[in-house]
């Protein structure tokens, strides 16, 4: 509560004054966040203060998307403004000895903001690649400085790492024959496995530096924090395992926000609250198939690796006090956009490509409306023959294939489930989101009265759809480059037996 303070005094120091130049930039992203985990999107129970802050003095978003319910097609999607099918990324995810990755012809914001003087920083999870030589990491693509891990924390033997102090074991077993989950500093291995507890603290250490530096050298700076919570299995350190009163994903939530209330911190005690512009959101809805140690959709429907609501909507919030008026917007927008509007802000040019994201600044800075009308969907799995899986044109939202996934197991919706199979619908399943955010409600149900203007919405969907499917060209899929053992990042090259050897811990910090 203390950091919320703080900061918010700083707030109203800053309130009405605005910088003619370009803004520094915090984008905060969390993992495996439902649209209803925070105490500012309705749960009665998160202790989320910070972000509560953040939502009444900035501009929440109710309808913000993301493309793809999963990991590394939405990293892909947030760091290029394009759908990730056109850069390769697909289907499912990235492995640590994944061949491919995000292509180095993509232009990512790191790239765009390091070239208009920016000093560029990566903290957390990367899930885009590594590649022989760590060719696809962070430092690659943009990053002056990179601290975090390649890809998600459950993507190595867990039951030898410590989620919670002083010694117990992580909840489950994660992925067994693989290498420790390796922390990277820049492009070496400073500790494999990392001592999970204490990582939230050496994040926001390297982000202050950043800020330090950034202010020293007179440059705006980037600060892309993708934090690991609150993915499964969830750790959190000594002041918070505990202590939320929502068990362990509780604990980690509370850490996350605490850790953007000491990067808020950090800002206002550099006199930057004013020249800083800080966006919130996550990658894709809540893994319910883990139940309590799951997150939360709230109203919406399903979880990650569905298109359902609960799949792709997040809480997103804009916070950039003297040129973003606090309250609520139910405009339309996306992940996808954030490439484009930071980039104008920045005054920055846009890479010659096309791109799948809008410049949202205008809606912002209180100038205009979202220029975004519509949202396609594709599938953990997408495939050029089926194409998007669902469309949202306005307020209303088409099904034309669903299917269950694993992730979304447990709850009472059977649609959800990985037994669900890929169905088509032909009508295609319509719901207006205005009335029904929870897609209970089919308007094209059989034994309905259907009314005019939903028939009017359907042909719409349904012809935007096939115009969007045409024009889209899928690149060759990274996934299916293959996977090959050596790749996988070793303190210890060449060591035995692997991959066990592969064991560096770092200074317990």
């Amino acid at each position: 509560q203390a950091m919320v303070v703080l900061w918010a005094l700083a707030l109203a120091l800053a309130a009405g004054l605005a910088s003619a130049y370009p803004p520094n930039i915090v984008l905060i992203f969390a993992d495996d966040l439902g649209y209803g985990d925070l105490g500012s999107y309705g749960h009665p129970t998160s202790t989320t203060p910070n972000l509560d802050q953040l939502a009444t003095a900035g501009l929440r978003f109710t309808d913000f998307y993301v493309p793809v319910s999963l990991c590394t097609p939405s990293r892909a999607a947030l760091l290029t403004g394009r759908l990730p099918v056109r850069s390769g990324l697909y289907p499912g995810v990235l492995e640590p000895g994944s061949r491919g990755g995000l292509p180095l012809e993509e232009v990512t914001l790191a790239e765009i903001l390091a070239a208009q003087g920016y000093l560029t920083g990566m903290a957390g999870k990367w899930h885009l690649g590594v590649g022989p030589e760590g060719v696809f990491l962070p430092p690659h693509q943009g990053f002056h400085r990179f601290l975090g891990i390649p890809y998600s924390h459950d993507q190595g033997p867990c039951q030898n790492l410590t989620c919670f102090p002083p010694a117990t074991p992580c909840h489950g077993i994660c992925d067994q024959g693989l290498v420790p989950v390796p922390l990277l500093a820049n492009l070496s291995v400073e500790a494999q496995p990392p001592w999970l507890p204490g990582l939230e603290a050496r994040y926001v250490a390297f982000a202050h530096d950043l800020m330090v530096d950034a202010r020293r050298q007179g440059r705006p700076f980037f600060l892309y924090y993708a934090s690991h919570h609150t993915h499964y299995p969830q750790f959190s350190g000594q002041n918070f395992a505990g202590h939320s009163g929502r068990g362990p994903f509780g604990d980690a939530l509370m850490e996350l926000d605490s850790a953007v209330g000491a990067l808020m911190t950090a800002v206002g005690d550099l006199g930057l609250l004013k020249d800083t512009l800080v966006i919130f959101t996550a990658d894709n809805g809540p893994e319910t198939m883990r139940m309590s140690r799951g997150g939360c959709s709230g109203p919406l429907r399903c979880g990650k690796g569905t298109t359902f609501e609960g799949g792709v909507r997040e809480p997103a919030l804009a916070f950039w006090p003297g040129h973003i008026t606090p309250g609520v917007t139910h405009e339309l927008a996306s992940s996808l956009d954030l490439l484009p509007t930071l980039a104008a802000l920045a005054g920055a040019p846009l890479p010659n490509v096309t791109l799948d994201g809008f410049d949202l600044s205008p809606l912002l800075l209180g100038k205009g409306k979202s220029p975004r009308q519509t949202m396609f969907f594709y599938p953990t799995f997408p495939d050029e023959i089926r194409g998007v899986f669902a469309v949202r044109s306005g307020k209303y939202k088409a099904h034309f294939f669903t299917q269950g996934s694993a992730h979304s197991d447990t709850t009472a919706d059977p649609a959800c489930h990985a037994s669900s199979p890929l169905t088509a619908h032909e009508p295609p399943l319509l719901f207006d989101l205005s009335e029904d955010p929870g897609e209970n409600y089919n308007l094209l149900g059989s034994g309905a009265e259907v009314a005019p203007q939903a028939l009017e919405a359907m042909k719409q969907l349904q012809l935007l759809k096939a115009q969007f499917d045409a024009s889209m060209t899928f690149s060759p899929s990274q996934m299916a480059r293959g996977e090959d053992p050596a790749l996988q990042m070793c303190c210890q090259p060449s060591c035995s037996p692997w991959p066990t050897c592969c064991h560096c811990p770092g200074p317990l910090r």
